[in-house]
């Protein structure tokens, strides 16, 4: 191969890039270190590794100050993340987690942005009983984390069930094809057979070799009218295009991506650009060749440096383009006439084109869990599993669609959510329904300020703000995350924020309803007061000067209150 005139100049390859290498296909040192029991820890490298096999150590911040006080360690645990492509399971795999998040977790079960789910808390000497078991309900922890293609987000779309049932399709083959080969995942937490124990092992990984790739990598299938898995967002994406009712191919997006660098403006979210249409048979191969390109010219120096975008970005999408259509061995075709309306959720109960019901319910910041409001989220959503006979949907929204009802158990299943409070979530605001959050503290090691556990009470003092407006029926995209990392990718929220520090968050505005258009910070470093107080007369500005369907994004553009920003590279401009 040629050498990259992009590459760093005199650059050594990161750390990662090494544990990777000597890893013997990610096998490390993990067995031997998840049998010690002397901590509840796991060294850094191993824990690098862990991440490709779906899970990665934190431990409780609000525990850190008590436990040294105490001369304890950290009370270090792991999450623990489950693919599911698409985001569909069966009841009887809902209620194994739901088991296993009362047994070895919290207690509670986290929905998330990528249609996977989080469990949270497990002790090291737990894990492997919790992987097999998940593993015998037919899901796995594999490749849910680390530098590897993550979990493939599918538009959950009860509205055309033949239509979604071919995309699926499609997502589950994607997401079968770009898995790792390596067996270091059966031999660590299935007692499968051990190979050679060498780094000369006949063992390969066709797609990754041993290195890997240099980041994550994430992949979404859209079908229009709903962008609701952020289609732009994705390193690759498809947007299904249906002609005739019938799905015709996917026009294809490169090069998304929402994670930054506080400070660094050589790192900035970014948006997929549409480079041609491919028949559904193709995108198989469009995915895999797409892989293969971030692997051989991917930044292996600056793991900020590392995602699919900037390796598009530093060369040009023609570039990309032109490889890809190198490697494929055809080009792509013209791109097909596509139109998104929205990026949310669709709630309460609506009937497929099968025959079907299917019932969305909110669930705020894709937690699940009982409270002591009444809302028996967790004890409602087990006992319709016991009864329900279609399928559970986690959308890209964190919410959950409970699918497939059956004329006949519809009425049994509408009873179950109004006994157990599930169904009160349908009644909050529509800025409600329209939020995101992601996990942030205590959790997260990374997480600068609160997310999942401040946002709602935020958005409380929000409502009332768009009431005296008379708002409270608008629907706005608002988003929050503890860090710039983008897990609930607030760059897309028409108010988004991401946490700076502690109580303190940079506000940005002036992202598309449809998820086209990036925001743009409008305040750095503020607090709440502060926060309220810069958006209550843009509010009611919006209020007063708003267009017939203009939604907020599009109108603080047009008033002059931020520029739009449709290409990470003007995100800091």
């Amino acid at each position: 191969m040629a050498k990259d005139p992009y590459a760093p100049k005199d650059a050594p390859p990161s750390d990662v890039e090494h544990i990777k290498i000597k890893s013997n296909y990610l096998r490390g040192s993990l067995a031997e270190t998840l049998e010690d029991r002397i901590t509840g820890s796991i060294p850094e490298d191993d824990n690098r590794l862990m991440k490709h096999h779906g899970s990665y150590m934190q431990d409780d911040r609000d525990l850190r100050n008590e436990r040294t006080k105490q001369k304890l360690e950290p009370a270090y645990q792991f999450m623990l993340r489950i693919r599911a492509a698409g985001g569909i399971i069966t009841p009887s795999q809902w209620l194994v987690i739901d088991e296993l998040a009362q047994k070895y977790a919290n207690g509670t079960i986290r929905l998330t942005t990528r249609q996977s789910f989080q469990l949270h808390g497990i002790i090291k000497w737990n894990m492997k009983t919790t992987v097999k078991a998940i593993n015998e309900t037919l899901l796995t922890t594999y490749a849910a984390c680390g530098d590897v293609n993550r979990n493939v987000m599918c538009n959950p779309n009860p509205y055309q069930s033949e239509v979604h049932g071919e995309v699926y399709d499609w997502a589950n083959r994607i997401s079968e094809h770009l898995l790792p080969q390596s067996r270091a995942y059966h031999e660590l937490w299935l007692d499968g057979e051990k190979i050679v124990d060498s780094q000369d092992t006949a063992e390969q990984e066709p797609i990754y070799k041993n290195v890997y790739l240099p980041r994550k990598f994430k992949i979404g299938i859209a079908v229009p009218p709903s962008n609701d898995v952020d289609v732009y967002s994705q390193d690759l994406g498809f947007i299904a295009i249906v002609e005739n009712g019938k799905l015709a191919g996917f026009n294809v997006t490169a090069g998304g991506g929402m994670g930054m660098t506080h400070g660094d403006t050589a790192t900035y979210p970014q948006l997929g650009r549409v480079v041609g249409f491919c028949t559904p048979e193709q995108a198989v191969d469009v995915a895999e060749k797409t892989v293969t390109i971030q692997r051989d010219y991917g930044d292996r120096s600056v793991r900020k440096h590392a995602r699919f975008k900037y390796t598009i970005d530093d060369r040009g999408i023609d570039w990309y383009k032109e490889e890809l259509n190198r490697r494929l061995g055809y080009a792509l075709q013209p791109a097909r006439e596509y139109r998104f309306e929205h990026n949310g959720d669709r709630y309460g109960w609506v009937k497929g084109s099968n025959g079907k019901w299917h019932l969305t319910l909110f669930i705020q910041n894709g937690r699940v869990a009982d409270d002591d409001q009444g809302h028996l989220i967790m004890t409602g959503l087990r006992e319709i599993a016991k009864v329900h006979k279609g399928d559970y949907r986690l959308t890209a929204n964190q919410n959950l669609v409970i699918g497939n009802v059956s004329g006949q158990s519809k009425r049994k299943i509408e009873s179950l959510a109004e006994q157990y409070g599930l169904t009160s979530g349908l009644n909050v605001s529509a800025l409600r329904r329209n939020s995101m959050a992601c996990v942030a503290l205590p959790t997260c090691g990374l997480a600068m300020a609160e997310s999942e556990r401040y946002l709602p009470s935020l958005i409380s003092k929000l409502e009332t703000i768009l009431a005296g407006e008379g708002l409270q029926e608008q629907e706005i995209v608002i988003r929050m995350t503890g860090c710039p990392n983008g897990c609930a990718r607030a760059s897309l929220g028409e108010i988004g924020f991401i946490g700076k520090a502690p109580g303190k968050y940079n506000l940005y505005l002036g992202a598309s309803f449809n998820g086209d258009r990036l925001n743009k910070m409008y305040r750095e470093n503020i607090g709440e007061d502060e926060i309220l107080a810069e958006l209550k007369p843009i509010i009611g500005r919006y209020a007063r000067e708003r267009q017939e369907g203009e939604h907020f994004g599009d109108f603080v553009i047009r008033a002059g209150i931020i520029n739009a920003v449709v290409s990470g590279t003007d995100f800091h401009a």
